[in-house]
This record gives structure tokens, sequence and C-alpha cells, in this order.
């Protein structure tokens, strides 16, 4: 059996590889053509370019790039024409994965089409769930709510769970041990900064999260600060925290990665996935994000929800402190943080609103990587 799978970016590569592995484990003989990162290509993927040329976000960010991006989604569907595979599988991106999709099915009105993560309608842009279920058969849905908007729209879709949920945790003894050989005093505030995984939101996030860490640690002067990375934007990252006062610690290892979410107190991070991984790691965030300037004002015109960081949204709480677009600025960043750090915003409230996230993530239940590649044999 044969699959073509996409990914765009890392989350996306994280969920594909988990996906392949599933598809494996329930039908050995299977084989995997498409477009992903490390993760996916270490379960057997030859990619058919670098999945970081996908890795882009917003609609200002995207038009520079859309020549190529045209040119790469003719090269995409032509290569799955030419595979012939049981089923397509996009994975997130959807201005790359739909219109790749829609190609493809035009060449081949038969294929059967799998979209995971379904897209965030409940969020903004309701209307692209039905333009969506045009190309797409069947969606995986990682958020317990999911399921109906889709289904309303005329695909069929399961909750497969979160990675996130099942995924394992490193424990105190490799959180000491990170301390330790880092030289991070035991007592000492460990804060993770997380200013994405995209060039283009590390670009515009970078330096308002330094000027944010620069003002805590005025006040907080025994604080340190852990700059975890991903493959696509390390160079970047590395280049940046040269310069940064804050001088932080970067680690782009998975299991030092790891290490660093046991061992932190509190983390600065994008809107995105990596909430939910705090979240697994009970570490106590505040969120910023920003766009360009038209990017901003479109989707903020568009927005539906009040929230957009997944905590609140599983929990439905507010527990988290977010800042986004005008007022993801370091001067308020900075006194959120110091408010989380000192318990003027409950810890509590957070950790609470984390342990509730885990479980309606599907905590405790079956690997969802092998509960989406059930769907997806189910759906063909």
């Amino acid at each position: 059996m044969k699959f073509f799978v996409i990914a765009g970016e890392p989350s996306g590569d994280q969920l594909g590889a988990a996906l392949m592995a599933g598809l494996r484990e329930l039908c050995p003989e299977v084989e995997f053509i498409g477009i992903g990162g490390p993760q996916m290509q270490a379960q057997g993927l030859s990619s058919l370019f670098p999945m970081e040329e996908l890795s882009l976000m917003g609609l200002w960010e995207v038009l520079p790039k859309y020549r190529q991006l045209k040119r790469r989604i003719a090269q995409t569907a032509a290569a799955v024409a030419e595979a012939q595979p049981a089923a397509l599988i996009t994975i997130d991106s959807p201005d790359f994965c739909l219109r790749v999709a829609a190609a493809a099915r035009e060449a081949d009105a038969k294929l059967r089409t799998v979209h995971y993560v379904a897209p965030s309608v409940w969020a903004w842009r309701p209307g692209r769930a039905v333009k969506m279920a045009k190309v797409i058969d069947h969606v995986l849905a990682i958020l317990p709510f999911e399921p109906p908007l889709m289904q309303a729209a005329g695909m069929t879709c399961d909750f497969v769970g979160h990675p996130v949920a099942t995924a394992r945790v490193a424990g105190p003894d490799e959180a000491a041990l990170f301390r330790d050989r880092h030289g991070i005093a035991a007592d000492a505030p460990l804060v993770l900064c997380l200013p994405g995984s995209r060039k283009s939101e590390v670009g515009r996030l970078a330096s308002r999260f330094d000027e944010a860490l620069i003002r805590l640690r005025d006040r907080v002067p025994e604080l340190r600060v852990v700059l975890p990375t991903v493959p696509g934007v390390v160079h970047m990252v590395r280049d940046m925290a040269r310069r940064w006062p804050t001088a932080p610690i970067v680690v782009e290892e998975r299991d030092e990665k790891q290490a660093a979410f046991a061992a932190a107190d509190l983390a600065l991070a994008a809107s995105g996935t990596v909430s939910l991984e705090l979240a697994a790691n009970h570490v106590p965030m505040v969120i910023g994000y920003d766009m360009a300037p038209i990017s901003r004002m479109i989707i903020g015109m568009l927005l539906r929800t009040d929230t957009v960081t997944l905590v609140n949204l599983v929990s439905e709480t507010r527990a988290v402190p977010e800042f986004l677009g005008r007022e993801c600025q370091p001067g308020p960043i900075a006194e959120a943080l110091q408010a989380v750090l000192e318990e003027k915003i409950t810890r509590k409230a957070q950790l609470d609103a984390m342990e509730l996230t885990m479980d309606r993530l599907g905590k405790g239940g079956e690997a969802p990587g092998l509960r989406a590649a059930r769907s997806v044999l189910a759906a063909i």
C-alpha cells in the first residue's frame, strides 16, 4: 500500500511521522512518498524538496513566495498523479496542501484524500470547511470539538487525539541534570523563550521577546533563559541569540529540549502548538504573537474568538495571558511574566487548565498516530 504524505512545517512533520509509524504498524509493507521534515524522513520518506520552503505564515509573508509556491504545487500534484497512491494525506499547511489536493483531484477524480488537522473554522473564516470539502474526503481532527464542524461541511471526520497528550515528558532527574550541564542553579528562575518555528515568526517576535526578558531580568537578576529551537530556523536563532543581552542557552536536540521543558519555571511563547507542549510539562506561560500589518488587519477583522491560545480554547478558560497584534509589546509582556513568576497571576489556575486540556486531548489513551492510522485505513 502506497501513501503520498505532505507536511509543511515542524508540527506537521511530527504528526506525519507518528501517522507513518502507525500505518507501518498496521500495514508492514506500506510505502511513503511526499514532502516532510527530518522526523518523517526518519520514517522512510524521501522528500521531494525541503519542507522549510512551505513554512510560511500570514498573507503578506506568502506573497513574495507565491510564484515559487505555485511551481511547487504543480510539481507535487504531478508527483501524486505519477505515484497513484491509495490516498493523498495532507497535514496542516492548508494554503499549500489544499491546492495540491485540488490539482491532484482534478487529474484523478477517484483519488482518496485525507487532511490531518482540521482548519480552525471556530476561530476565523468558517467558510473554509465547505470549500475544503470539495477536495477532501476525510479529516483527522486533533481537537475534540472539531468533528461536528467538519461533518456539517460534508466531510467525514474522526477525533484522533493530540500527540502532545501521550508524548513522553522528561522527569525531575533529567531536569536537574539539565540545570547542572548548563550551570543553572537549582533555585534560579528558568524561562523558556519560544519565538516560533517559522523564519517570519522568529524575525518578527525574537527582538520583542528578548526585550521583554531583559526587562524581567532587570527585576529578577538571577533569571536564566533557554531558547529551544527547530532545524528550519536554528541558524537564524543562533545568530540572533549571540546578539541578545539575555545570552540565552540555545538547544535544538530533542532530548535536550525535553529536559529544558522539564526544568523550566515559566515560558514566553509564540501562539501555536507549543502552548500544548508547555501544558504537558506543566510550565506556566505567557503567549505573544504578531504578523505583518496587512495580515494582522485582515485576520483581526475575521477573528471569531477572544483567544487563540489552545490551552484556553480546549480548557474553556482564559487562564493563559496572551498579547496579540499591537498588544505584543515588551513592556506588558514583561509585566505578565513577572506576575506569573510571583504568583500575582495564579499559577494554579494555569496548571488546572493544563491538566484539563491534556485530559480532553486524549491523555492516557491510544497513541494518536495509531488512532490516526486506523482512521485513514477505515476511510479509504
